[in-house]
């Protein structure tokens, strides 16, 4: 019995995935342009949105601008962060139509096609959608409630005035939000690349603990160091690729 660890993603499979990324390079820079430029303007009405929004900003905080160039950085990072966003739709969307003849490339097994359907493609795009959909209440309603008025408690608890800068308070906001919706799209992108055969269904199983541990880190980098906080962000990743397992093991039975 083979009991060697197992990598994510083997590596001639990992080979063909970036040379094919890279032959792609210059079509997803292309997208992450459109996307800054488009999110620029858009990113105003972000801004007014969140400045309104009941729930995002505790009573006793007062939100200030230390340096007139904030704002525009602000909506700068805000399109950067559309641009990435639509690049990962694009890559999520390419691997869904190409992905078997990727892997087959890389195996040098000419005898696999891509027989994908338009009304798969169509379902992926609306899948994308819902899940992005899903991941954005959850951050509104849930997750950024719930950090910010845990911030603003603990500097209340220490005696610290709750004064907060306008591009920290607005880019945590859109952080989450962000990570919210990607991370969202785990179980869409498991699926994507279990049936396209990038991975296995059993590498996955085999380094859960991995994957685990990665979903922490993640939920630590996006929020406050403490349990609570890791578990708000990390822990939806972890039950949704455990969905998409479970989906994945019905679809082949």
């Amino acid at each position: 019995m083979d009991n060697r660890p197992r990598d994510l993603i083997p590596m001639a499979e990992f080979v063909g995935l970036v040379n094919y990324l890279k032959g792609r390079l210059t079509l997803l820079i292309g997208i992450f342009l459109i996307g800054m430029t488009l999110g620029y303007p858009f990113s105003e009405d972000v801004i007014n949105w969140l400045l309104n929004t009941d729930g995002y900003l505790p009573s006793e905080v007062t939100i200030i601008i230390l340096q007139p160039m904030e704002v525009i950085l602000l909506r700068l990072r805000i399109s950067v962060q559309i641009g990435f966003i639509l690049v990962f739709i694009a890559i999520i969307t390419d691997l869904t139509w190409n992905g078997r003849k990727i892997i087959s490339n890389a195996r040098r097994n000419k005898s696999d096609s891509n027989n994908l359907k338009i009304s798969k493609l169509i379902i992926v795009l609306i899948s994308i959608v819902g899940l992005g959909i899903t991941g954005g209440f959850y951050s509104h309603e849930i997750l950024i409630p719930m950090l910010l008025e845990f911030l603003a408690n603990d500097a209340t608890n220490v005696g610290l005035s709750n004064t907060w800068q306008l591009q920290s308070w607005i880019g945590f906001i859109v952080g989450l939000f962000f990570g919210s919706i990607v991370s969202f799209q785990t179980p869409l992108v498991a699926l994507i690349l279990l049936r396209t055969g990038i991975i296995s269904r059993r590498i996955i199983t085999d380094n859960r603990g991995i994957i685990w541990f990665i979903a922490i880190l993640l939920g630590a980098a996006l929020s406050p160091p403490d349990p609570l906080s890791m578990v708000l962000v990390g822990g939806p990743i972890i039950i949704l690729l455990e969905i998409a397992l479970f989906c994945d093991k019905i679809i082949r039975d």
